[in-house]
């Protein structure tokens, strides 16, 4: 029996996820296998969030459940919940039996063999440079990858935490990223999510007299597209205030480059957008909007909403309903604001909605974007395209038509809705075709709900 099998319990976003396969890569070279099967691990690592207050929840009440279910298992927290309570923890989370912060996620190994050794390990090193390294899994669905790009943000919005947990900006150089992705296309991943707190900012930390002003991510863009092969590269998170002009001309110039644009507004008024400790305001915004799908006529929008921050009143949330009908997003998520401790916001002596109202914005909201995203997919029936396959449904013998689960370009993963595509089982062609990771070519003739249906071609 192999007793260094570890369970790796994973939380929180893309740039977690990130990290969670990092410390697979680093275990996995001393001699550790990752099992699905928490009973069978004499290692739980939970891999934490700590951004907001339901998500820290779920992180303690995950570790303290592992506490209760395998009592003999060692359980290392690790994470963004380790790194932002790491001095509150080091001694009353007694369910842990060691804390390791994500300024170092290579620091694991050590972590683990001071647990082997009957130690209580305490590690928290600092915020520097960006966690990179072999990722021999992936955490995603087949054919799709994360590429962290940045570490740590400098924007400051008065409600994030990011700034506490993840420190300041750091990039990548374009080298080293454009050397990974070359690796994960050689091991057959088809699409390449960027990531980072803001990728607008990217670069910023190194840029120089000599090219101060010039957008490093629109450079990156262009050294990604000297790339042979077929791919799809996905922007994921972009601060409005920061947007490079330049980059609707890098993904004109390559089809490779997904028209699909992240960017997070968080409100429609213009005194919150202000107290958020944002540089534009709604009209800005949405000349924005504007102009990308002027430059980009087939762009998709994704935004992320924030309701209940301190002075929001009824009239200021009808300015951001007014706000997600004017822009018309194809996605959008919403959140209810919970003070951080440590943020300029959580001070603020405005009147905060209570949490009931500001989770029924949320609803009001979401149900109006269930609308839109609707109308939205709709343009896209009768189009052909391309669908990466994330699920095979199981069919009966005799059935003559089978189901696969995947998403379209313009449906990010994990956040946005899927493609339900019908294949012949009858037809060899077709079914050899079909398998997780692989693109195949689809009509889509419906939409039911955030998701598309279509048909193999």
């Amino acid at each position: 029996m192999n007793n260094k099998l570890f369970f790796l319990d994973q939380h929180g976003c893309a740039k977690n996820q990130v990290d969670g396969e990092l410390i697979i890569g680093h275990l996995a070279e001393d001699g550790w296998v990752r099992t699905d099967e928490p009973e069978k691990a004499s290692l739980i690592i939970v891999n934490s969030c700590g951004f907001i207050e339901s998500a820290k929840t779920e992180s303690i009440n995950s570790v303290i459940q592992a506490r209760a279910q395998y009592p003999n298992a060692k359980i290392l927290l690790a994470g963004c919940l380790a790194e932002r309570y790491h001095k509150e923890f080091a001694d009353s989370f007694t369910e842990v039996d060691g804390i390791l912060g994500n300024g170092d996620i290579s620091l694991v190994r050590k972590a683990v063999k001071e647990l082997e050794q009957g130690k209580r390990p305490d590690i928290n090193s600092p915020q520097n440079g960006v966690c990179a390294g072999e990722r021999p899994e992936f955490l995603s669905f087949a054919g799709s990858a994360f590429v962290k790009i940045t570490e740590g943000c400098n924007n400051r919005c008065s409600f994030c935490a990011i700034p506490l947990i993840r420190g300041n900006l750091r990039s990548r150089s374009i080298n080293e990223i454009v050397a990974e992705i070359r690796t994960l296309l050689l091991r057959g991943i088809f699409e390449i999510n960027l990531i980072g707190q803001d990728l607008a900012s990217y670069g910023k930390d190194f840029e120089s007299g000599d090219n101060a002003g010039e957008s490093q991510l629109v450079k990156l863009l262009n050294e990604i597209s000297e790339l042979k092969g077929n791919f799809w590269l996905r922007l994921l998170y972009i601060h409005p205030d920061n947007f490079p002009r330049g980059l609707t001309g890098a993904i004109k110039k390559d089809s490779r480059i997904l028209p699909y644009f992240d960017i997070p507004f968080q409100s429609g008024d213009n005194d919150i957008i202000l107290r958020m400790n944002r540089h534009g305001n709604a009209e800005a915004y949405k000349t924005l909007v504007a102009e990308i799908r002027k430059e980009l006529p087939q762009a998709v929008l994704r935004t992320t909403f924030l309701t209940g921050f301190p002075g929001e009143d009824e009239a200021k949330f009808e300015n951001t309903l007014a706000f997600l009908k004017a822009i018309e997003p194809d996605w959008s998520g919403c959140f209810a604001y919970s003070p951080e401790e440590g943020t300029p916001a959580e001070k603020f002596k405005e009147k905060r909605a209570p949490q009931r109202t500001a989770k029924k914005r949320c609803e009001k909201l979401t149900e109006i974007q269930q609308a839109i995203t609707e109308q939205r997919l709709a343009r896209h029936c009768g189009e052909k395209c391309d669908v990466l396959i994330e699920e095979i449904v199981p069919f009966k013998e005799g059935e003559e038509t089978g189901f696969v689960i995947g998403r379209a370009w313009f449906q990010a993963p994990e956040v946005d809705g899927a493609a339900v595509i019908s294949y012949d089982v009858t037809n060899p062609k077709q079914v050899a075709q079909i398998s997780v990771g692989v693109r195949i070519p689809v009509m889509i003739s419906s939409v039911r709900g955030v998701d598309i249906e279509g048909f193999m071609l």
